[in-house]
């Protein structure tokens, strides 16, 4: 004889089973996947996206996740617009991103309307350039480096940097470049092998904080007309930053931004634009490359902002450029 059950009872079991798949469907959607990708395993950038990563799961409560993917520098990482969809953030210079929506550069031969489509969030820690000399003061002028014996590497943005400078001031018949790898600046420095090196990467950096802890330094400090003259961005690393640089060092900087596209929506570009901001502090603490952003450094973003990000600075009461909207 066939069992029947009770109508109550299947209604019931029914309105359950509804209620678990309602629960475990808005667990999902809760949940919002975010591909960052800024550089190779091992570099700072690849670190600094370790710890952006764990920010936004604490400042969202894991309702945002980060998954990191290595990259091979930003080139690639503004390439890779033209197949990503959705929730794809990057960083770069904001050159770059300028360069791919004029078709230039390296984007010459490989043009895409998805360039178009780029939109910032919030600047990370900059590359920042610093001339690092063996005793003196704590800070010199770039006068003082002449008839030294300078490190600068080659093929880096560091180098390239430095090379240019010292050709813009008339300098590179004034000093001797070493030929080596700019890895072993800090070695070179403390064995006396030379007397000074050029090193560019967010502040405060390892190399320059581990040759300040066991001799004297002095980091250059440029004037307003020389870092006018360079064409690049200014970048103050305050007095205290490292051993014995008791005085703010005005140098130079290569700008970094974290982008998006308008395949993210507005929510989670404003999300991770208000975690980031409400969470720099903190990173600050563990970190202190984090210490270096400041809202001015948002004027350095090429293109436009995510609408997304336009709501929170709005929201907060953050002045942007208006081309930025």
């Amino acid at each position: 004889m066939r069992q029947f059950m009770p109508t109550f009872t299947r209604s019931l079991l029914a309105s359950a089973t509804a209620v678990m798949m309602g629960a475990a469907a808005f667990s999902a959607q809760a949940e919002t996947r975010v591909t960052y990708k800024s550089a190779s395993a091992g570099t700072a950038y690849y670190q600094m996206g370790v710890e952006l990563s764990e920010a936004i799961r604490k400042g969202t409560d894991g309702d945002i996740q980060l998954t990191l993917e290595e990259s091979q520098g930003s080139v690639q990482n503004v390439m890779e617009v033209m197949a990503r969809q959705g929730n794809y953030v990057f960083t770069t210079p904001p050159g770059l991103v300028e360069s791919a929506m004029a078709g230039e550069g390296p984007f010459a031969e490989r043009q895409s309307p998805q360039f178009q489509e780029i939109r910032g969030l919030f600047p990370i820690p900059a590359i920042t350039m610093h001339f690092v000399a063996a005793g003196g003061d704590g800070v010199i002028g770039l006068e003082d480096l002449e008839d030294k014996h300078i490190l600068i590497g080659r093929g880096t943005f560091g180098a390239r940097e430095a090379e240019r400078y010292l050709e813009l001031f008339n300098m590179m018949d004034k000093v001797r470049v070493a030929s080596a790898e700019i890895g072993s600046g800090p070695d070179a420095l403390k064995n006396g092998q030379i007397d000074a090196f050029v090193t560019a990467s967010s502040f405060p950096t390892p190399n320059v904080i581990e040759t300040a802890a066991s001799m004297s330094i002095s980091l250059v400090s440029l004037t307003d007309e020389q870092i006018e003259q360079t064409g690049a961005a200014r970048q103050t690393i305050p007095a205290g930053t490292y051993s014995g640089v008791e005085q703010d060092v005005e140098t130079t900087s290569l700008p970094v931004i974290a982008y998006t596209t308008t395949g993210m929506d507005d929510d989670t570009a404003y999300t991770l634009t208000r975690t980031f901001w409400e969470r720099r502090d903190a990173m600050a603490e563990e970190t202190a490359w984090w210490g270096s952003i400041t809202h001015d450094m948002i004027g350095n973003i090429a293109g436009s902002l995510h609408p997304g990000a336009v709501r929170y600075y709005d929201e907060v009461g953050i002045e942007i450029p208006d081309e930025l909207r």
